[in-house]
């Protein structure tokens, strides 16, 4: 079973990928990938604030 650092290490590397993704999708004008990335966003971010992590320097998109 993961420890409770590594599984918010995961929940970071995967709210970084989202982000990038997101940027991308936003650039494109790719609105139906950019909002289903959202979501995803969304859950990761909620996960990691439960989590104590601070956003302030990560958080790229600001949602």
């Amino acid at each position: 079973m993961p420890s409770g650092i590594e599984v918010t290490k995961q929940a970071l590397d995967d709210f970084a990928k989202v982000q990038r993704y997101m940027l991308l999708a936003r650039e494109e004008g790719a609105t139906k990938t950019y909002e289903s990335l959202k979501k995803e966003y969304l859950t990761l971010k909620a996960l990691l604030q439960v989590s104590g992590v601070n956003l302030t320097d990560i958080d790229e998109i600001k949602e």
